[in-house]
C-alpha cells in the first residue's frame, strides 16, 4: 500500500499578480496612445484604425468561442435592420450568418451578444440614442428546434419557464475625450480614452447592479413574454440578485480599468452563455412575405 502523500501547502505568487497587473497598466497606456494617434489627412483612414484598436483589445479578452465582425448589420426575422454597428461580438458556433460576402455582413439578432460603437471626436446624442433604441428593439424569435442530448428541444419549451426568452446585446461605447460625456448613459458600458492620465476610463451603466438585473435585462428582453415563461432565478441557492458584477479592480496607485472590465464583461457572457436556437422557419416565413 502506497503512502498517503502529503498535501504541498502552496503560497500566493505575488509577484506574477503584480507583473499581470503591470501588463495591463501598459496596455492602457499603449492603447491611448495609439488611439490618440493623429493625422490630418484621411480622417476616414486614421477612424479606421481606431477601430481596429479597439478591436483588438475585444479579441485579446473574450473567449475563443467568440468572435468580433466589424462593420456589421444585425436584423430580426420580422424583418428589422440595425443601423450599421461598427463591432459585433456573437457566438458563430450554432446561428449562420443572413449574409455574408466579402465586408457586407448581416447577423440575426439571437446570435448577438455584444454591439459596440467607436467614435473619435464628435457623435450626435440623437443618432446614438436612435442606434442604441433600433439595437434594443429588434425581436429575437423563439420559433426554433434543435436536437439536444436526450430530448428535442423547441423554443416554446412546451410552455415550462426558460433562462432566454429574448436576448439582447451588452452595448458599448467606445470613444476619445470627456466631449462623449453627455453619450455615455446610453450604454451598457463606455470604454473612454483619457488622454490627460494616460489610462482608459470605465463607465458601467446606472440603475443596474445586481447579477439578477442584467440576467433579466439581457434575456428577457420583450415586455410581451408571459411571466410563467421567464425562469425566476431569484428562486436559486444564492440568488443572483444577491450579486453584484465585478467589483473594479485596483492596482498599487488607480484603478487598473481594462483588468477590471475584463471580469466585468465575462461575467455578463457568462449570464448570456449560448446564444438562443436559431429560429429557421421565422426567418424563412419572413423572406417569403417579401415580393422576390
Amino acid at each position: 500500500m502506497s503512502e498517503k502523500q502529503e498535501k504541498i501547502q502552496l503560497e500566493p505568487d505575488t509577484k506574477t499578480i503584480d507583473e499581470i497587473i503591470g501588463n495591463y497598466v501598459e496596455l492602457e497606456k499603449s492603447t491611448v496612445s495609439q488611439l490618440l494617434f493623429k493625422f490630418k489627412k484621411h480622417g476616414s483612414t486614421i477612424g479606421g484604425f481606431r477601430e481596429d484598436i479597439w478591436r483588438e483589445l475585444f479579441v485579446h479578452m473574450v473567449p475563443k468561442k467568440f468572435v468580433v465582425e466589424q462593420s456589421v448589420f444585425i436584423m430580426d426575422s420580422k424583418g428589422h435592420v440595425s443601423p450599421e454597428v461598427d463591432l459585433v461580438i456573437l457566438d458563430e458556433i450554432y446561428t449562420p450568418y443572413i449574409f455574408r460576402k466579402g465586408r457586407l455582413k448581416f447577423i440575426p439578432i439571437e446570435a448577438v451578444a455584444v454591439a459596440v460603437e467607436c467614435k473619435s471626436l464628435s457623435a450626435s446624442y440623437d443618432s446614438l440614442k436612435t442606434w442604441a433604441d433600433t439595437i434594443k428593439g429588434l425581436q429575437a424569435s423563439r420559433e426554433s428546434v434543435a436536437r439536444m442530448h436526450s430530448y428535442i428541444a423547441t423554443g416554446d419549451m412546451g410552455g415550462k419557464p426558460q433562462t432566454q426568452t429574448a436576448t439582447r446585446p451588452i452595448l458599448i461605447y467606445c470613444c476619445l475625450g470627456n466631449e462623449h460625456n453627455k453619450n455615455i448613459g446610453l450604454f451598457d458600458f463606455a470604454l473612454q480614452a483619457d488622454s490627460e492620465h494616460n489610462k482608459i476610463n470605465i463607465h458601467r451603466k446606472q440603475g443596474i447592479n445586481t447579477l439578477g438585473e442584467w440576467y433579466r435585462a439581457l434575456n428577457h428582453n420583450d415586455a410581451e413574454v408571459p411571466g410563467n415563461l421567464i425562469y425566476d432565478a431569484s428562486n436559486i441557492k444564492g440568488s443572483i440578485d444577491s450579486y453584484k458584477v465585478t467589483s473594479s479592480i485596483n492596482g498599487k496607485k488607480t484603478e487598473v480599468s481594462l483588468l477590471s472590465f475584463n471580469f466585468q464583461l465575462n461575467q455578463l457572457l457568462m449570464l448570456v452563455n449560448n446564444p438562443m436556437l436559431f429560429p429557421h422557419m421565422a426567418y424563412v416565413d419572413m423572406f417569403n412575405k417579401k415580393d422576390i
